[in-house]
């Protein structure tokens, strides 16, 4: 997992960002804390969505005033890939549609309006409008829930930690114990 995270290097690299490299590169952008995964999740969440191409250095160029980490951005836009794509879309539409309280258009009336040759038409009138506000409805509860489930997964992971090392404290001053008991 390690290998497809982005590194320093490849944003050091990057011909659009090495204008801002010197603050990109800022040591406090990719420590993993409590607060920049959270972030870093959501922003990839919202870019993700929002923005169709070039959704990598957009993640990483909006994490500099968000103080956000820029690994964990980067690489929470991989949701949106070839292949969730067209879903994604139906989502957009669906929940735009929803929004709207439109019907939603039938496969007939799609198949006219390809047929007609004004299917452009039809796709920008009454498939864009739903989609567009889909797409801004999704990418707000996305963020939202990628901070949400990344902040509880951050918290659930230190809570497992203390409690394994509070166990292994007590095991060592178990042992400590005992070896004391047997020497005296």
């Amino acid at each position: 997992m390690n290998r497809n995270l982005p590194t320093r290097e490849s944003f050091e690299s990057n011909r659009w960002l090495k204008p801002l490299g010197h603050r990109i590169l800022h040591p406090a952008l990719w420590r993993m804390t409590r607060r920049s995964i959270p972030r870093g999740v959501a922003l990839g969440m919202f870019t993700g969505i929002l923005i169709p191409m070039g959704q990598i250095p957009a993640s990483a160029v909006l994490a500099l005033p968000l103080r956000a980490n820029v690994p964990a951005a980067a690489l929470t836009t991989f949701f949106t890939n070839p292949i969730t794509t067209p879903f994604l879309f139906l989502l957009y539409y669906q929940v735009g549609a929803w929004s709207l309280g439109l019907g939603g258009p039938t496969a007939a009336v799609a198949q006219t309006a390809a047929q007609d040759g004004g299917w452009l038409h039809w796709l920008a009138a009454d498939v864009g409008l739903p989609t567009a506000l889909g797409m801004v409805i999704c990418a707000v509860l996305g963020a939202v829930l990628g901070y949400l489930v990344s902040a509880l997964g951050w918290r659930w992971w230190i809570v497992h930690k203390w409690n394994k090392r509070e166990r292994a404290h007590e095991a060592h001053a178990a042992s400590d114990e005992a070896s004391r008991q047997h020497v005296d």
